[in-house]
Order: structure tokens, then sequence, then C-alpha cells
């Protein structure tokens, strides 16, 4: 049996500075022996989004103290940690840059082993984290960020099925949000308002449901709102209680008819490598949405699937699933060393074309 390794784990790609332990033994299940998230809502509230330079300087001033919380609540000590695992991209350079650095250099005062985590992969593994799933499964990873599907055969094996080619839906939930008045993040207010609106009002669009394959659109259906939203001013000089419930329920309502029917799609694509277990799993923060997970998971029971979704504390950017990453890796051979460095983009899947181009820092998605 494969010794019991600690992992130390950090996360700063975005807004959420987060540390880590977890442990684990093959053949056990998976321990979570600490996760710590300082999140930075009130810094960034008054920008209606997150501001990238705030974001780094809140990383840097709070990931020491995040790293010895986890330690504390752990109940272990840099001495009984095996190896460090820390988000290396993609996302906000400035808070991968400072996460790297801090792994580094607690890597180099410890002589602990370094492993540099792909964010998206961090997400992607989750399920191993939670429920043991068995390679090969299908990912749904919808996020703030990033929304594709993935055939995930190992810690290092995607295949990338479709994604969107323009706005995630979690940014598109954030837009939603601002266009509506609501605070941020946008998907819980949204996902709030949503319960006391008529999805039916609104005949909002159901971008590319028209065209085969399993790519995503997004960005039109929050320009849809945008016009519904000045129609009702237009008329009436301002909106109700109950016309932003109901345009945040007929949002809600297209986005998970999207990514159920393009999640149908995808399943039928993965079902044809005739897996022992086939299970469709949806992680990233969108996953915490209780509209799209029932919808899909009435999907994948209708294909013969079995369904997994994190809880809702791991769905959104932590340092539990990287540290979890780092330890597949980490059995896998995976060690970096201080030529680590922090990529703003990093597809998981390295050989299919970019959706949305690329450029001197790399393919963005």
């Amino acid at each position: 049996m494969t010794k019991t390794l600690t992992v130390l784990g950090l996360e700063s790609s975005c807004d959420d500075t987060g540390a880590a332990v977890i442990r684990h033994a093959d053949g056990a299940a998976a321990e979570i022996l600490s996760n710590v998230v300082a999140g930075q809502g009130d810094l960034h509230a008054a920008f209606g989004g997150v501001v990238p330079e705030i974001a780094a300087r809140a990383h840097t001033e709070k990931l020491d103290l995040c790293v010895e919380q986890a330690l504390d609540a752990a109940g272990v000590t840099l001495d009984t940690v095996d190896v460090i695992a820390v988000t290396a991209g993609p996302g906000l350079i400035g808070g991968v840059l400072a996460g790297v650095m801090c792994a580094k250099g607690l890597s180099a005062g410890t002589g602990l082993p370094l492993v540099g985590v792909n964010h998206l992969a961090g997400h992607a593994l989750t399920p191993r984290l939670t429920d043991g799933l068995a390679f090969p499964y299908l990912m749904l990873l919808v996020s703030g960020g990033h929304c594709q599907f993935l055939l995930v055969r190992g810690p290092e094996d995607y295949s990338r099925l479709g994604g969107t080619i323009d706005d995630a839906p979690g940014e598109a939930f954030d837009k939603t949000a601002k266009l509506l008045g609501l605070p941020q993040p946008g998907g819980p207010s949204v996902e709030a308002e949503a319960k006391n609106g008529d999805p039916r009002r609104f005949a909002f669009p159901r971008p590319l449901l028209d065209r085969p394959g399993c790519d995503m659109s997004f960005s039109g259906l929050k320009t849809a709102l945008l016009r519904a939203r000045d129609a009702l001013v237009g008329e009436k000089g301002g909106l109700t209680v109950q016309d932003r419930a109901d345009l945040c329920a007929g949002f809600q309502a297209a986005v998970a008819d999207v990514l159920a029917e393009k999640t149908r799609r995808a399943l039928a694509v993965y079902l044809n490598e005739a897996p022992a277990v086939p299970m469709l799993s949806v992680a990233g923060g969108v996953a915490a949405n209780g509209t799209i997970r029932t919808a899909l998971q009435s999907v994948a029971e209708t294909a013969g699937a079995g369904f997994s979704a994190p809880p809702l504390a791991l769905c959104t950017d932590n340092a539990a699933m990287i540290a979890w990453a780092g330890l597949e890796l980490f059995r896998a051979g995976r060690v970096d060393d201080m030529t680590l460095s922090a990529r703003p983009r990093w597809p998981l899947d390295q050989s299919s074309a970019p959706m949305l181009g690329s450029g001197k820092r790399g393919a963005k998605a």
C-alpha cells in the first residue's frame, strides 16, 4: 500500500485566498483535515467585480496567515507535511504569482517537494476527493471563468468535448446581477431572486441549441436580458420587485436548459466509450446553483449514468481541491522545482485547438 501522504495546498487564482491540509492512503477515503478560505467580497463590492490589483495585494497579505490557520486547524506542522501543492494557473496573474512564490518559499525552507497544479484540474479531480470516482468520467466544469465538458481519464489526461465560445455562465450571472443592481458575487444573488420569479414570462434565447455539438454561448443571453430590462424601464420608468425576480428566473432557466441539452450530447459521446461505471460530475462555482444541479442530475439519470456534485463548499475556489490534485500528480511522479512559473492561461486539454484564441500568454481555453 502506498505511504499515507499529508499535503498542504494553496489557492489564490482569483479572489479567494485558500490553504488546506488533506491526508490520504490508497484504499482509504481522503480526509480533509482543514480547508481555510479567506474571501475578498468586501474589497471588491464597490467595483461590481474583481479588481486584479486589489486581489493580488490581498493574497499577498493573507496567504501566510491562511497557511498558519490551516496547519493549526489540521493539528499538523510543516514537519509532518509530505508535499506542498499550489495553483500555478490559470487565473489572475498577480494572485497566482503570490501563491506560487509563497509555496516556493515554504518548499525551499523545508525541503518539501513542490507540485504546481492547474486550477481547472483541481475542480476536475474534486469528485475523486469527495466521492472516489473511478476514471474515466465526464466532467462539466462550470464556473465564473470557464465552462467546458471534459472526459477525465487520469490526473493529466483530459479531452475537451466542448465549451463556451464566449462568456462563461458564472461571468454571465455576475453581469446579470450587475445589470439588475444585485450584489456580487452574482450567482447566489440571481438564484435567490429567481426563487420568487416566473421563468416563463420572458422568452430568452437558448443559444446554439440549433447547432450540433457541445459548444455553448452565453453572451447573447446576457444581451437579451439587458434589452428586456431596458424595455421594462422604458415602459414603466423602472423595475418592480417582481420584474427583477422574473428576469432572474428567466435567465437562470435559459442557462439551465442550455447546460442540460449540451450535457445530454456530451454524455452520448462519453457513453460511446463504454465506461464500466458511467458517471457525470459537475464542479465549479456555478455547480452550487440548485436549479442547474437538478437539471443536470435529471439528464444523467435519463442517460443511465450516475451523478456526482461536490458539497457546496467545494464547488467554489478552495485549497482542498488543489491539495488533492497535487497528491494525485505527486503519486503519478510529478514534482516541480524553483523554476515553476505562474501561468495566466493553461488549458487542460493540450491537444485541442483553443476555443477562445490565444496570444503571447498562450491559449485561453
